[in-house]
């Protein structure tokens, strides 16, 4: 299945410090989440369900995955 992903609008974290090696997320239609290489926007994008990008997040809120947060 493919996503027309020509709308969503990109955006990295408040966090990033500018710097090229970034990742962007779109909050999509359906409550996907939509995740790509700053680097390189016309590529790939990954997708994500609501309850799995949920469980990622508040993971890295939690101080898990070796954040630094």
């Amino acid at each position: 299945m493919k996503t027309d992903l020509s709308g969503a609008e990109w955006f990295k974290s408040s966090h990033s410090s500018g710097q090229t090696d970034c990742v962007e997320v779109a909050w999509l239609m359906g409550g996907q989440v939509g995740v790509r290489d700053s680097k390189n926007t016309s590529g790939p994008a990954l997708l994500f369900a609501p309850g799995v990008w949920d469980a990622f997040a508040n993971g890295l809120r939690a101080g898990g995955f070796g954040s630094q947060s």
